[in-house]
């Protein structure tokens, strides 16, 4: 049995709606259009809950905070939601800033579905608290690995800025190549302009890079350097983190912004669910919904289920992520312990590596899937 720690507002004490937090980054230095669309996932799921009667005739409530890519701010959001009697805490798309909230609801004793996060270390101990739709980053980036040496690719170049997810990401890959003679070379964002990669990834005779680093910038720079560069005609270019799947992307570079693979957890073909939950979305975006918008919805649509059928009771929530069996729109949706992830995990979310056709950037292709 979950004990939650003594905590003010540790129940629900609105009778009028039953609460969920939500954590987005809607603000720069975030990635704010992942943030639009997680919060649009979250936002339509709670209409329809409340369209379907509500959790036990009371209506479902989201009460949003801008994280904006900051870990500090995302803690100070979890300590003041807990406060207000919040029932459960959903979202964050940015893995560090995931992991201070996840740190901050483990202590508090307050439920939290993360929607979008993958860093497998969320929590620095196992935890009873948390739970995770999005794939641990070992398991898409290790698929991601296998992409690229299916294609070819096993002397790589990874343009990485300072961080723990990057630098996690980078570990995964050299330790799933290694193995199979692919080398993995490192270029340091902060001592290298976007010309400078280039001179290095020349001297360095890789065959792809890899753009470990923030969107849009230094990001869109960098491939805009790359594909001006007659000397780096051949390399691909590669975002497993998913720069590509927006529209901001697009727009920013357009057909330079092609053909270049990204991680992207979506299945082949949608349910009947997901096809019409992704048609409301392309509504409510007024654009095509990226796959961290089925994220936001099949998180709401998780905690909906748990609440019907515990009520808005912090312990039962979070006593209950083994026994989740929920229907979302990429496929049934069940938490188990995975070896060295911290939290419960939806094992696993379909993973797909894809690109944007240099043909028509506004559509995608399917290059593998995992």
């Amino acid at each position: 049995m979950i004990t939650p720690p003594s905590s003010p507002g540790a129940g629900q004490t609105d009778r009028s709606s039953v609460q969920i937090g939500a954590l987005v980054p809607l603000t720069r230095p975030g990635w704010v259009e992942a943030g639009r669309h997680l919060l649009a996932g979250l936002e339509l799921a709670v209409r329809d809950v409340n369209e379907a009667g509500g959790i036990v005739g009371r209506p479902l409530e989201l009460v949003v905070r801008d994280t904006a890519a900051d870990p500090q701010r995302a803690a100070a959001a979890v300590d003041e939601l807990a406060h207000l009697g919040v029932a459960a805490l959903a979202g964050e798309y940015h893995s560090v800033v995931a992991r201070a909230a996840a740190a901050r609801a483990d202590a508090l004793g307050l439920p939290f579905l993360c929607s979008s996060a993958v860093l497998d270390a969320l929590t620095e101990q196992p935890t009873e608290w948390v739970a995770r739709l999005a794939p641990a980053q070992s398991h898409g980036w290790q698929i991601y690995a296998d992409f690229l040496l299916g294609a070819g690719h096993s002397r790589i170049a990874v343009a990485t800025e300072s961080s723990v997810y990057w630098a996690s990401g980078a570990r995964i890959l050299r330790d799933r190549l290694a193995p199979r003679g692919g080398t993995v070379v490192e270029l340091d964002l902060r001592a290298l302009a976007p010309t400078a990669v280039c001179d290095e990834l020349v001297d360095s005779r890789v065959t792809a890079l890899l753009l470990l680093a923030g969107s849009p910038e230094p990001a869109v720079s960098i491939v805009k350097a790359v594909r001006g560069d007659r000397r780096l005609a051949e390399i691909m270019i590669g975002a497993p983190a998913g720069q590509p799947e927006f529209t901001e992307w697009a727009r920013l570079l357009g057909d330079d912004g092609a053909a270049i693979p990204f991680l992207r957890y979506l299945p082949e073909r949608l349910s009947p669910l997901g096809a019409r939950v992704g048609t409301a979305l392309r509504e409510r975006l007024a654009e095509a919904p990226s796959f961290v918008a089925f994220e936001g919805y099949d998180t709401v649509a998780v905690l909906a289920d748990v609440l019907r059928s515990h009520g808005p009771d912090r312990a039962r929530t979070a006593g209950s992520w083994p026994r989740v069996a929920v229907e979302g729109t990429r496929g049934l949706i069940r938490f188990s312990r995975r070896p060295g992830i911290s939290v419960w995990q939806w094992a696993w979310t379909p993973v797909q590596v894809v690109d944007r056709d240099p043909a028509d950037p506004d559509r995608f292709r399917i290059l593998h899937t995992g």
